[in-house]
Parts: C-alpha cells; structure tokens; sequence
C-alpha cells in the first residue's frame, strides 16, 4: 500500500483471567503502537485540511502515531474471522460496553470487563486504536501522536474559542480545552483575549470585566500551600464560574494539528489488517489470514467519526481496495464531526445548551441525496457507491430533541420522508435515552433519570448487520418515526399535543438548528468568525417522535418496557433551578413514574392510567413482558437470550409491590 506502515506490539497480555467463551476459547490482547509514514502528495489523502504543512521525514513522508490494542481469540482459527474495530470515544472504548453491558474500563482484562462475553462468544476481534489528536496521553486513554502544521518554519498561528460551564458551585479554575484529558490550546497575546458570559444560549453575551480573570490555576506551590498560579492552559474567575452559565473565551493561539489524519490512520491501519501479511520493516501482520470482513462501530461522537470516514471517501485504500463492509453508527443524530479543520476542537458538538454554535451538525445530514434548502446543492452521507459500505444506523429518542436527527431520514426543504438506500437500515429505539443505562450525569435535572437498557437492540442489530454482509440475508426493514404513519410530526405540533403530566415541564422547543457564518475560508477548513452569526433566514425546521397518552413514543423499536411500561420514558431532560434552568441537560433522559394506584392517580390529576389499573397482577405484568419480548424476537429485533433477560428481569421486579420502586427493567448478564 501507499502508506508505510510498523507495528510495535510490546504487549501480550491474557484477557479475562483465561477464561473460555464458549466453542471460542479463551481471549488475549495484544498492546502497543502503530507507526504510519504517508505520502501528502497522495490524491487519497488530498482533503487532509493542513497536509501540505506537516513536517516531512527524509523520504518527504509525513510521519504520525496512535495507540494499537487488539483484543483476539488465542486461536484464531477458532474466532469468526471478522474484526470489529471500536472507534474510541474520546480515547474510552465503546464496543465491549455497548454490545457486553461491561462496566467502562481503561484497561479491560478481568473477567468482569468481559461483561456477558457476547461478542468474544461470537467470535470477533475487536481492535481499538487512537484517532483523535488533541487527546492527552495518560488514564489509559487510546491517543495518537499527529504533526503540527508549521509556516515558513513557525506553527501556525490563528484565533480560537472556547466554551466553559461548570454545573457544580465553587469552581475557580477550568482548562481551556474544557475538559483534563484534551490538549489545551495555549494564548500567545492573554492580553487581546476576551469573556463573556450568559446564562442560557439564546441570551444576550455580557463582558466578563478584565480584572475578574486571568489565565492561571489553582494547585499548590514549592511548598505545598494552595495559592492561584499563572497557567497557560487554564482560565481562572476569581469569584468562581456561576452554576450553568456559558463562559465564552476567544483568544489568539498557535500550534494546530493536523487533525485529519486521525482518520486517514484508521483507513490505513484497518486495511493493513485485513489485506497485508508484513509491516514494513517485516513483522507479521498478527492477524493475516484470519480476516474475511472488518466491521466498525461507533458511538455519539465515534458515530460521528464514522459518518465522516464514509462522506470523505476513506472506505477505499489508496490501493483501491474497501476497508470496512459494514458500518454501526450508533446515536450520532444528524451530525459528523468537527476534526478536519484548522484548530479543531474534537469533541465539541452543539446541544440546546452547551456548544450550541460548533459546526458538527452541517449538511449533508441524510445518507440519501437531497438538496440543502438554503444552497440547492445536492449531496448525502454515502456519495460512493463503489466503496460505499452497508449501513446498519441506531438511534434513541435523544437524538431528535438535542441533535436533529430528524434531518437523517426526512427532506429538509418540506419535511417529507426521505426513501432510504438500498444499503441502509436505521433503527430507533423508542423513548431510550442517548447513553442508555450506562448514562449517569450527576443530579442536575428535574427529574430521575431514565436508565433504560440500549445493548439488547445493538446485539440484535450486529448480528443482523454481520448476516447482510456475510450472506447478503437484509436485515429488518427500517423502523424510525415517519409523517406518513403518523409517528413524526414537527416539533411545535408534539410539544403541544404531549400528554399534562404533573410536575413534569415541558420544554419550549428542541435544539434547535441554525445555519451559521463560520467565515469565507470555512469550506477551506479554516474559522475566522468568534463567535459565528446565524445566518439570516436560515434554520433548518426539525421534527420530533409523536408519542403515545403515555408520554412514550410511538414510532421506532418499542422494546418490552415501552410495550408494558410503568412510566414515561424519554431521551431529554430539564435542569433545575440555578444550573441553566429549562434548558435540556446534555444527553440525559427523564424517567416519570406511573401512580401507583387509581386513587393516588386521581388525587394528583395524573391522566396516565395507574399501575393496578394497568397490570391485575405480577403474572400478568410478566406474561405481557414475555408477549413483547418473543414478539420481538420474531421480528429478529430482539436475540432469544436478551427476551430471557426482560422475562427474568419482570420476573424480578413487581411494580404492584408498593415496597418496589418504579423504574425501567434492570436487565443482568
């Protein structure tokens, strides 16, 4: 291939306490970093926004590293011969929480990371490997070393903006980046920098006056007293940052990344896999011979990335061979991603309240083609159909109210649905939240939160999506809410038709989706306008799930807990009092309960029928479960062993049993 490529696999490690899955044995990782020297003269590697600027080594290659972990049957005669490969989320591995219910893990190797083993018990090697450049190493984060993009012997130099909030009270001191683990870009003129500050998105920014912060720390000196420390990665209040605001700071910088080739990295890393037998310097490919189809999954901002991969043409090798035959986008709603533009700022993408004006939601949204209402260009998510991958794409009830996703499968000009591909499926999972129950933000919102389970759906949906690819049997056809059954409307007819619950607010609108003025040269990769306007005229109308007199959605997979609920479900949330009060918190779900009796129902006013109104007894609760469950199952959007869990689960817990309280199915492995 174009590209040169040398593994440095320093680890062998045994995964699982050597535990066997099933007929596949036991399981280990392999751990170390892969090296990548390309050529930025290649055509395929042409739309690396800053390539032409990146240090070149003495073959005029341009040179970079990530981090490189595979997780392996130790035979791997034994395994499906297919690689799953884990697009990191924000260095965090995705897959083994997703499709095993494990428990987040840096460093995934006992026996409980394995989770229900589902995916070592089907098989798969999953390979986890860095992509994303403004990562700091450390934590156990998967990173990647990529080059600086360097003028007339300098770094670049540019203006940049940051976003803060701190939900919690007495914070003094945040990275400018926003978050510990993410590469802050340093000021080169603090004194030519500005902050505002409001409270909500939609207010007007008010001057932050000079004297009230600084660039600086807290932390202890030379001898361990706690004092404010000049920092040129932090920003400092000295009053402290008000609960929930927005602190917006615009700064002059230097030292930008050539972010997009994060993703050239997982082309070429992923096709060395699947075709190559030796690295450049001649070590073995570990797994040559072993691979007959490489699939990837993606989750939030790593749906993103795959979205972004397919747009940019990277589904093909510079030799011209495919690398991924399927690809699992899962909860990206109708976004890519911020990364292949000067001074990139990864992981911020726009929600009602935080980041709203980042350019991570930008047409095209949908994989059919469509005109852009507001440009009359023509174009979609999948533009290659030579290379072009099946899709199998999920989404939750989040995604409509925080993140547009409306505009993934309906016309923007008039709200029509949108026909899809003969190589697309896409699911939503009625009422879920976007995390599922492994979501869990702190308690900054007016009601409890909604926990329910994703990972039932994701398994039915891999092993769907590895039945198309392998066999060419199609999956399900799609099941999201449609205007023409009248599961989608817009989304100033569902607020105004939504159920009157008691105590729980509703909000005024979704997120909303204006097109913003990023500057001349955004189409370049370059932002010059802090902060962005909107441009006049020019939002994109969304639309929302229509839900039932529950409260729960109609559209989608309804799952056996929204076919037998025992409250409303749904994918947003509203903060309380003092930290952004009304506007949604993040990607959080709510959780409302259903009376628990006729009477305690009619004394609050509650028009949702009570549980003993609903359910004569345990047995029947289970029985209806069940019902919903091998439905389900029938209709391959459920496997047999995840319908056991609901059953098990009903069986569990009694929602007629007063000393129970009421929440979604806590499904166990």
């Amino acid at each position: 291939m174009n590209t040169e490529i040398r593994l440095d696999l320093n680890k062998q490690l045994s995964f699982a306490d050597g535990h066997s899955f099933g007929d596949v044995g036991p399981y280990e990782r392999l751990v170390g970093t892969v090296h990548f020297a390309l050529d930025p003269d290649d055509p395929s590697n042409g739309n690396v926004v800053d390539l032409q600027l990146a240090p070149r080594n003495d073959k005029g290659l341009v040179e970079f590293s990530a981090d490189l972990d595979i997780l392996k049957p130790v035979d791997l005669g034994k395994g499906n011969r297919r690689i799953l490969y884990d697009v990191n989320n924000r260095g965090n591995r995705t897959a083994l929480s997703s499709f095993n219910d494990s428990p987040r893990s840096p460093d995934p190797i006992t026996l409980a990371d394995a989770g229900n083993g589902y995916l070592m018990r089907r098989g798969y090697t999953v390979v986890f490997s860095g992509w994303q450049g403004d990562l700091l190493p450390g934590d156990g984060l998967i990173t990647c070393d990529l080059p600086e993009a360097m003028e007339n012997g300098k770094p670049v130099e540019g203006v940049v903006r940051q976003e803060f909030i701190a939900n919690d009270p007495g914070v003094l001191s945040i990275p400018l980046s926003g978050h510990k683990a993410i590469r802050s870009y340093e000021p080169i003129d603090p004194d030519g920098a500005t902050l505002t500050r409001r409270e909500l998105e939609r207010d007007e920014r008010e001057d932050v006056p000079r004297d009230e912060w600084s660039f600086a720390t807290i932390g202890p000196d030379a001898t361990g007293n706690v004092k404010v420390m000049p920092s040129k990665t932090h920003l400092y209040l000295k009053d402290g940052f008000q609960t929930g605001h927005i602190y917006e700071l615009i700064y002059a910088t230097s030292r930008s990344r050539v972010m997009g080739l994060g993703l050239v990295g997982v082309r070429d890393l992923l096709s060395f896999l699947r075709y190559d037998d030796e690295d450049a310097d001649g070590n073995a490919n570990p797994l040559a011979g072993s691979v007959d189809k490489v699939y990837t999954y993606g989750q939030s901002l790593s749906s993103r990335v795959v979205r972004q991969f397919v747009y940019d043409g990277y589904n093909v090798d510079p030799s011209g061979r495919r690398v991924f035959d399927a690809v699992y986008p899962h909860v990206s709603g109708g976004g890519r991603v911020f990364l292949n533009i000067r001074f990139a700022q990864v992981g911020r993408y726009p929600r009602q309240h935080e980041e709203h004006q980042w350019p991570s939601e930008w047409y095209p949204f949908a994989y059919s083609a469509v005109p852009d209402p507001f440009t009359e260009e023509v174009d979609a998510v999948l533009n290659r159909p030579e290379s072009d991958p099946l899709v199998v794409h999920t989404h939750t009830n989040t995604e409509y109210w925080q993140r547009h996703a409306s505009l993934g499968h309906t016309d923007p000009r008039n709200g029509d649905d949108l026909d899809f591909e003969d190589n697309v499926r896409m699911y939503v999972i009625a009422s879920a939240q976007h995390g599922g129950a492994g979501l869990g933000e702190g308690d900054y919102t007016q009601q409890m939160n909604n926990p329910m389970s994703n990972g039932p759906t994701l398994r039915a949906m891999l092993e769907n999506m590895d039945l198309w690819a392998t066999d060419g049997t199609p999956p399900p056809e799609s099941l999201v809410p449609r205007r023409a059954d009248g599961t989608l409307d817009w989304w100033e007819e569902v607020i105004g038709n939504y159920p009157s619950i008691p105590g729980f607010n509703l909000p005024p609108s979704p997120s909303r989706l204006p097109k913003y003025d990023y500057g001349p040269d955004f189409e370049r990769g370059h932002i010059s306008a802090h902060p962005p306007q909107p441009v006049q005229g020019q939002e994109y109308h969304l639309q929302l799930p229509v839900v039932d007199d529950d409260g729960n959605d109609l559209g989608g997979i309804r799952t056996p807990e929204i076919q037998t609920p025992v409250g409303t479900h749904t994918g947003w949330s509203l903060r309380k009092e003092g930290v952004g009060t009304g506007d949604f918190f993040s990607l959080s779900g709510s959780f409302v309960p259903f009376a628990r009796t006729k009477v305690e129902r009619e004394a609050t006013g509650d028009p949702r029928p009570s549980i003993e109104e609903r359910y004569a007894s345990h047995d029947e609760y289970v029985q209806r479960i069940q019902a919903a469950a091998e439905a389900l199952v029938s209709q391959r959007l459920l496997l047999q062993e995840d319908a056991d869990r609901y059953v098990a689960a009903a069986r569990n817990r009694n929602p007629l049993d007063p000393n129970v309280p009421l929440a979604p199915l806590a499904l166990t492995n």
